[in-house]
């Protein structure tokens, strides 16, 4: 993507979404998989006559589900690395178009690291060197994350931020928990028992150390991928070890601290990576009513099982939230055919979480460069970013599936927004998801994985409207609900 367009692209959409919800007209974004139609903007009538059609789209705004928290990706150290390569007009347009509420997609959900990630420019916590008193924010946080943050906060002050640590210091790690023989590695081991306080506390300096720098945490997993010991900074965490750090130390930790920064708890893959013994691991927290009190709700991947677990737990436990916190494309899963990956990504990912219960969807990196980094030695070397810029010029700009999934949906689904029910005529090929806004309109996300294109209607019971989704897209609307 050019910039000089890029600029002319942010003041255009500027214009068009001040005057989107006008009461007789339907904001509509549009995207296709040959890219013809790239997040492209059209305006139609609301109020008129419908063409004919069999398939009809019905909004109850009386049943009511989940309220939506945002959509949006992780800024990780490699992405903040790549965004700070870049010029700051440049920058600033593309997180303007990405972040703005008024002049872009309105990306609203963001995840960072606690400590170095997969995608940091080196390997590290916040305490390296033992005693918990040597805790301090290290130069990735200081030098590339929390300015980067600083600018999106600047265009969309209510972001909400989600932390994930990806190892504790090794120092505090242990081979197992029966010979507690020290494992100061990088990759695998468990958290001593002896150190749940210390590495509380190191959960509560984190979250103040980065309100000090004017970054408001909003919620916290205690680990993620807590089941993968493979990942190149990683801590195994089974479900009795997060119930006991999370009722000994994390949960009260935070209380007295006067911090409501939330927990979810899990943060890994559908299917439990195939352990029978940490199966339903989130409700196997819940059965403690103390170590639940502490919980939000729990987290997912979608690297292993189906996204139908979502709704297993949430009926289980409907009183508990669920956010998706991770999904990533790569060289394996034909990451940059947009061809392929936007109706899989937009069913699996976008569509598929809210419909079952999630109130924020995230992706993995917001940026990577076109040779899939920076990364470091261990960590993935085939992954693609939501977007992926040209190290030629830190300038040229290519969008992926993640990043036309998620615009679509922030776009139109703003937080706070309430998912509604939507019904209609099942017509093979299409997939959508209904909400209303708080300020009073209402927005519905639907995809055509057909080979033909498919006229549909919408009715919210007081009004309607015609469309003609083209084969293999995504189309998102926003319109007054005019009560």
């Amino acid at each position: 993507m050019n910039y000089k367009n890029l600029l002319f692209l942010s003041l255009y959409l500027g214009a068009l979404i001040t005057s989107c919800t006008s009461d007789n007209h339907v904001s509509v974004y549009l995207t296709t998989n040959d890219r013809t139609q790239d997040l492209s903007y059209q305006n139609i009538e609301l109020i008129g006559k419908t063409l004919p059609t069999e398939t009809t789209i019905t909004l109850d705004p009386t049943t009511r589900y989940q309220t939506i928290d945002g959509f949006g990706s992780a800024v990780t150290g490699s992405t903040c690395y790549n965004l700070m390569q870049m010029t700051v007009e440049n920058r600033t347009q593309f997180l303007t178009e990405t972040f703005s509420h008024e002049k872009g997609y309105g990306h609203s959900y963001i995840r960072i690291s606690i400590g170095c990630s997969d995608f940091s420019l080196s390997e590290y916590t916040c305490c390296d060197i033992p005693g918990i008193e040597n805790f301090a924010l290290q130069s990735e946080e200081t030098e590339y994350v929390i300015p980067i943050l600083k600018e999106i906060l600047a265009i969309n002050p209510d972001i909400k931020i989600l932390g994930s640590p990806w190892t504790c210091p090794p120092w505090m790690k242990v081979n197992n928990l029966t010979e507690l023989e020290p494992y100061e590695s990088w990759t695998s081991g468990h958290l001593n028992p002896k150190y749940y306080q210390d590495y509380g506390l190191y959960f509560v300096k984190w979250i103040q150390a980065m309100a000090d720098a004017g970054i408001t945490v909003h919620a916290i997993t205690p680990q993620n991928e807590p089941l993968n010991r493979g990942n190149s900074a990683s801590l195994f965490m089974g479900w009795r070890e997060e119930l006991a750090f999370v009722k000994e130390a994390l949960g009260p930790q935070l209380k007295e601290a006067g911090l409501d920064t939330q927990i979810y708890a899990f943060d890994h893959n559908y299917n439990y990576d195939n352990m029978p013994e940490e199966q339903q691991y989130p409700l196997k927290i819940y059965d403690d009513e103390v170590a639940a009190a502490f919980l939000t709700g729990a987290a997912y991947h979608n690297y292993g099982g189906n996204k139908s677990e979502l709704n297993r737990i949430q009926s289980t436990r409907p009183d508990k939230e669920l956010v998706f916190t991770e999904t990533s494309i790569g060289m394996w899963n034909d990451g940059r055919n947009l061809n392929r990956r936007l109706m899989e990504d937009m069913r699996e990912v976008g569509l598929g979480t809210i419909n079952n219960w999630c109130k924020g969807v995230i992706v993995w990196n917001l940026m990577l460069d076109i040779e899939r980094g920076p990364n470091r030695e261990g960590g993935c070397t085939v992954c693609y970013g939501a977007v992926d810029i040209d190290k030629s010029d830190y300038k040229t700009i290519t969008r992926n599936s993640h990043y036309y999934i998620i615009s679509h949906l922030s776009a139109v689904v703003k937080p706070g927004a309430v998912r509604i029910q939507s019904t209609g005529t099942q017509d093979n090929g299409l997939i959508y998801s209904a909400v209303e806004n708080t300020d009073g309109t209402y927005a519905l996300a639907i995809m055509n994985d057909a080979e033909q294109a498919k006229l549909f209607k919408v009715n919210d019971s007081k009004r309607q409207f015609s469309y003609e989704i083209p084969a293999k897209s995504v189309a998102s609307f926003r319109w007054n609900a005019n009560k």
